[in-house]
């Protein structure tokens, strides 16, 4: 799709009414929610300026004398200073097609979904037989059996395990996941829930592709896994290991939103060479347009608004997508620091990105108790999906 148009946005619905929102009140505070009780990322040993990409990317993309313009103005403006690769940038060449492609996706998604799931998993004080639901997420590869599935008996998670291995969903999903894992939990207040995604972006990079999009995928996108513990209400601490104190925000309430008209605007094309990224450049027009209403009226169901929230883990996107998010919801010049951060360390890693955040606000400082904070993403559907938290 090279076609960079701005959609037409059409609601077939028109915002839910005063009486349906009553209807949507969170419950009493006796009503514990599930709590974060660890997130742990994991990011390949391959760490690159973005200023050592740009030669060898353009290589990759384009024809040999072709204007390289675009390709530097891109990787100037994506506010990306390093990232992380799967492989070392001079194998990419080498690659080849989809299979290989995907074969070390696999071969290096085990690795560190391995390593992100057992970080978690220690510092929650929690052994691998804790675990009830495993909710794993990727967009970067595909298998069968799924990488969940193979790391269920090469980590001695339970045979009973439930698993919801996702597919789809894209950037969003970091937190569309947690919002799943919130669903299971508030009907299951005794389990352990893991997320876990993995998203090697650079393996879906298109050879021989100088379009726009290929380009700023080629700029912006890193590559890591995390994985993301949580407890339901009932838990007391117990575990199989010495569990670890419970500091981390509760899941009050989640939000999922369609953008009717939006669905070629962001995600892939398949063909024969894998996946061709979609980005279309009218997505920060949906956000300004429409995002801030639908995020102020899931805030107003739980009597608060925006200057109610004190921690904003947004999706970095990229620095149009942020600058979109920050003026449409009138935020301070800081909200958003902590995604501008991720995204110079790391880049967008897909749907590891809001999970890194989280872990970086865990690791620098825990907000104070009782506080609001909000965890948002945006993705393939064209879709948002909104998690309400409170330390």
């Amino acid at each position: 799709m090279n076609d960079m148009r701005v959609p037409v946005l059409v609601e077939h619905a028109p915002p839910p009414s005063a009486s349906a929102s009553s209807a949507r009140r969170p419950p009493p505070p006796s009503a514990a929610g599930p709590r974060i009780a660890a997130v742990r990322c994991a990011l390949p040993p391959h760490r690159y300026a973005q200023h050592e990409l740009t030669g060898p990317i353009g290589d990759l993309c384009l024809s040999p004398g072709a204007d390289r313009a675009l390709l530097h103005r891109v990787h100037a403006s994506a506010g990306v200073r390093t990232r992380h690769l799967a492989l070392p940038i001079e194998q990419y060449a080498r690659l080849g097609d989809f299979g290989r492609s995907n074969d070390a996706w696999l071969e290096t998604g085990l690795e560190l979904g391995e390593e992100a799931l057992s970080g978690a998993l220690r510092e929650a004080g929690l052994a691998p037989a804790d675990v009830d639901l495993l909710v794993f997420a990727s967009i970067t590869g595909v298998a069968a059996p799924s990488l969940d599935a193979r790391l269920a008996g090469r980590m001695g998670l339970r045979p009973d395990v439930k698993r919801i291995p996702l597919f789809g969903l894209g950037c969003v999903a970091g937190a569309a996941g947690l919002a799943r894992v919130h669903d299971h939990l508030r009907g299951h207040p005794d389990d352990t829930a893991v997320l876990l995604t993995v998203e090697l972006c650079s393996l879906t990079l298109q050879r021989g592709d100088g379009s726009r999009a290929n380009l700023v995928a080629g700029a912006l996108f890193g590559d890591g896994a995390a994985a993301l513990v949580a407890r339901g209400g009932n838990t007391d601490g117990g575990g199989s290991g010495t569990v670890a104190p419970a500091s981390g925000p509760r899941v009050v309430a989640t939000r999922s939103h369609l953008y009717p008209g939006t669905e070629r605007l962001l995600g892939w094309e398949i063909g024969a060479a894998g996946f061709r990224v979609v980005i279309d450049a009218g997505v920060p027009d949906i956000v300004r347009g429409h995002f801030g209403r639908h995020l102020r009226a899931f805030l107003a169901e739980h009597e608060l608004t925006v200057d109610d929230i004190g921690t904003w883990i947004c999706h970095p996107g990229g620095p149009r997508i942020l600058s979109a998010v920050s003026e449409t919801l009138g935020l301070s010049e800081e909200a958003l620091d902590c995604s501008r951060r991720s995204l110079a360390a790391v880049g967008n890693m897909s749907s590891v990105s809001v999970l890194h955040i989280l872990e970086g606000i865990r690791a620098r400082r825990t907000p104070q108790p009782g506080t609001w904070g909000l965890l948002l993403a945006m993705g393939p559907g064209f879709c948002s999906e909104l998690v309400l938290l409170r330390w």
